[in-house]
């Protein structure tokens, strides 16, 4: 008797694989998909840093809440931000107390603007956007206290 080799499922002559039109197929899908996914992924980084800035302008405003009930007025612009983690000069007021461990940069690395009194508010903490330039739209759009986005 002789013995008889397995035989795939396709019979003889088909070779187990993906066809270069599979292939093509598959490429094209992903390529599709990437088209639509990307662009939304890209974006997400310049949305954090605007909530990164959002939240660091928050944590200011506290803090100069806090000194504002301590002293009873807010710092002056020549004083700026600066007075939430220095002591005040002997004479000014009579709080010492640190009202923030250090000042945070926004997240395009420039210092958060101060102004007493501010244009939108009694005071306006904010930061420049990607540019550091007042104004500007999307990325380069200022954020500041007043905003509410």
């Amino acid at each position: 008797m002789q013995e008889r080799l397995p035989t795939s499922r396709f019979g003889r002559g088909h070779q187990l694989g993906f066809s270069l039109i599979e292939i093509m197929v598959v490429v094209v899908i992903m390529g599709i998909l990437a088209a639509l996914i990307v662009p939304n992924l890209m974006d997400r980084p310049d949305q954090a840093r605007a909530i990164a800035a959002r939240q660091d302008i928050g944590a200011l405003m506290q803090a100069l809440k806090l000194y504002r009930l301590d002293n009873g007025r807010y710092p002056t612009t020549e004083q700026g931000l600066q007075a939430l983690v220095a002591p005040p000069q002997t004479g000014q007021a009579s709080n010492r107390r640190s009202y923030m461990d250090n000042l945070p940069n926004d997240p395009w690395g420039t210092p958060y603007q101060y102004l007493n009194p501010g244009v939108h508010g009694e005071i306006d903490v904010f930061s420049l956007g990607a540019d550091g330039q007042p104004g500007g739209e999307g990325n380069d759009a200022d954020i500041g206290s007043w905003s509410s986005r």
